[in-house]
């Protein structure tokens, strides 16, 4: 079966976190020419593709592993999402998931932080602060939404903090949100300095090339051919970790959507403006109570980062209108939190894929033999990535344990329609849900 690949990650927009990370400019590898053979080829070298690699060679140190990406480290979607690393849950229902379920999920994706802590710590990557994350709501609806997290945070005996009034005024400087609930297990990071931190952790017997769209693939039993610009890979093992662009390959059964998001990030407020706005208040992070708000972040480095807007792009690529439309939303969300500021521009607006599944369960299966796919991590990719990466390599090389069982019975989503029935019901679903969010937006 051979596979013509139409559809790769593309530069949407400028990413202003891989463009505020110190070390973008170094190149961590060439792009692939010539003819290569290795024995496992992994596509895809963000979170997900990182971890399944790195656990491969722990496994087996005697493995080749070609590790490879359409864009640099950073890039892509790993490097453009929100930078929160959550050891909870945004949302969890017990209507949809057992307490078990709940608490299982928990500890694989403390696995996770613990595992992403480990290599934070061993090679000195920066922008990583233990500042847990809050759950905002303006409008009384989503105060709703917050009381029933509550309720299901006290199920799961998750410690939590109820935040409002002058009490989150004085941490958020603003007084925007009504009411947030707090936990403190979740870490805020650049996700683009996280995960070139992270590719320095990959062991001599895997080869990573960069700036290398696959152009197609010849999928056979034994023997799978990759084809890139000027160059390919034999080899008898293939892993897809491309997140939204599974779709792209034909294999994956329909059970993903891709949905683009957009986010903008402003230069670093000066000394002045930040001590008369922000003395003394910490670098936090907000997820809003209704999943189709804004997400809101006060960096390290003293920047704002607003994220909200969503679109359906079948061709998995935003364009410059969609663009200005979102940095307009974004600007008016900024303003409203930040009246203050309103003379701030942003620096940087940029778009990235989120690879969504209908019952928020994960694709983690091997669709065809030798061919190994993980997607549909629901927003929550740099945690879930990693631990799902993890288990994806000891699901190719036969370890059994428990947290394996437990991710293949979850790792069942629920088909998504095609074509005009699929193309339908997003351009209803997401202006009805953005509206719903209203103030919270």
């Amino acid at each position: 079966m051979k596979k013509k690949i139409y559809k790769t990650p593309s530069l949407d927009g400028e990413n202003g976190w891989f463009e505020t990370t110190t070390n973008r400019h170094i190149i961590l590898s060439e792009p692939l020419k010539g003819n290569y053979q290795f024995d496992i080829v992994i596509i895809g070298a963000g979170f997900t593709g990182i971890s399944t690699a790195i656990r491969l060679a722990e496994i087996d140190p005697s493995l080749s592993i070609a590790l490879v990406d359409a864009l640099r480290i950073g890039q892509g979607t790993s490097g453009r999402n929100a930078g929160f690393l959550s050891d909870i849950p945004h949302h969890f229902d017990f209507n949809k998931f057992s307490i078990d379920e709940v608490e299982q999920s928990t500890q694989l994706s403390q696995f996770a932080l613990d595992r992403l802590r480990f290599y934070k710590d061993q090679l000195n990557i920066p922008t990583w602060d233990d500042a847990g994350k809050y759950l905002s709501a303006r409008e009384e609806n989503s105060v709703k939404e917050l009381q029933n997290f509550v309720q299901s945070l006290e199920k799961a005996n998750i410690e939590y903090e109820w935040v409002e009034g002058d009490a989150l005024t004085q941490r958020f400087g603003t007084d925007y949100y009504r009411a947030s609930v707090y936990t403190k297990g979740n870490v805020l990071a650049n996700p683009a300095t996280l995960i070139r931190g992270v590719s320095q952790a990959l062991p001599e017997s895997i080869t990573l090339f960069e700036n290398s769209p696959v152009v197609g693939i010849d999928f056979a039993e034994k023997t799978q051919k990759v084809h890139f610009v000027g160059g390919q890979i034999h080899t008898s093992k293939v892993v897809l970790t491309t997140n939204g662009y599974l779709n792209a390959f034909g294999i994956a059964g329909n059970k993903t959507l891709p949905v683009f998001t957009y986010a903008s990030l402003t230069a670093p407020l000066s000394d002045t403006i930040y001590h008369e706005y922000f003395n003394g208040i910490k670098p936090w992070g907000t997820t809003p109570a209704h999943y189709a708000g804004t997400t809101v972040r006060l960096t390290h480095d003293r920047r704002i980062f607003i994220r909200n807007s969503f679109d359906y792009c079948p061709s998995l690529q935003a364009s410059g209108p969609h663009r200005e439309t979102a940095w307009q939303i974004h600007n008016q969300s900024f303003v409203a939190r930040f009246p203050f500021l309103k003379e701030m521009n942003f620096q940087y607006t940029w778009g990235g894929l989120i690879s969504l599944t209908r019952n928020q369960n994960p694709q983690f299966e091997s669709p065809r033999k030798n061919v190994f796919v993980i997607a549909g991590c629901n927003g929550s990719g740099v945690v879930k990535g990693t631990y799902l990466g993890y288990y994806m390599a000891d699901y190719i090389l036969g370890i059994d344990s428990e947290n394996l069982r437990f991710i293949l019975k979850s790792s069942k989503p629920n088909w998504i329609p095609r074509g005009p029935i699929r193309s339908v019901v997003t351009k209803y679903r997401i202006p009805h849900d953005t509206n719903a969010a209203k103030g919270d937006v």
